[in-house]
């Protein structure tokens, strides 16, 4: 009986009754399965947290490479919007005085009120507050006359070249007046100009020597 008729005669279940050389195979074919088993499984089992962690960054490469690519894509139109954006801001800069044409503006400013036909009762400007880049002063105002007065007061503010700006607008009833028609109104118009190079460093100062 050849080696092939023997293993077909194997009981499966009987392997007490294998032949010796049979069993000793076996026992050696499921020896070398085990071996490879636990040289290959288990340093992959101990690796697998590691590569979770380089698959977690790969996505977070791919997401920024995806991200930097649209940035790059998109660069030109970007760089058209900060010019945009740096002409805008430029434009609006032209449009702060600077500290020589304040008192034209300031007359700008109450002109507005008696061209519109009102009463000026107040015009009281304040003390000027300094920013970064420019300067602020508020004016409180009070005028006397009726609705119709105060929209084209407005109206002739929003017209103005430089920017002005109307803040705190109160409007009450006029107690000296008997016809209950004239009414007053108590705003504070704030102004701006821009600050030079010498008054630029002097707010800066303050800032650096206060951060250290």
């Amino acid at each position: 009986m050849n080696l092939l008729e023997e293993l077909r005669q194997l009981a499966p279940r009987d392997v007490g009754r294998w032949p010796a050389l049979i069993r000793a195979a076996a026992v050696a074919a499921i020896f070398v399965v085990l071996t490879i088993l636990f040289v290959y499984l288990v340093p992959v089992r101990n690796q697998l947290p590691d590569l979770e962690d380089a698959q977690a960054k790969e996505t977070e490469l791919k997401h920024v490479f995806d991200e930097r690519q649209l940035k790059a894509a998109n660069f030109g139109a970007y760089k058209n919007q900060l010019a945009d954006m740096e002409r805008s801001f430029g434009a609006m800069l032209r449009q702060l005085p600077g500290r020589t044409e304040v008192p034209s503006l300031l007359v700008d400013i109450s002109q507005a009120g008696l061209a519109a036909g009102l009463q000026e009762k107040l015009f009281q400007p304040g003390t000027e507050v300094r920013k970064d880049f420019y300067a602020e002063l508020p004016i409180k105002i009070r005028l006397a006359g009726n609705y119709h007065e105060f929209g084209s007061f407005v109206s002739g503010i929003a017209a103005l070249p430089r920017i002005v700006t109307l803040h705190d607008i109160s409007i009450s009833t006029d107690a000296r007046d008997t016809t209950g028609e004239k009414l007053i109104l108590d705003v504070t118009a704030k102004t701006y100009r821009y600050l030079d190079d010498t008054e630029t460093q002097s707010v800066a100062k303050p800032k650096a020597g206060g951060a250290g």
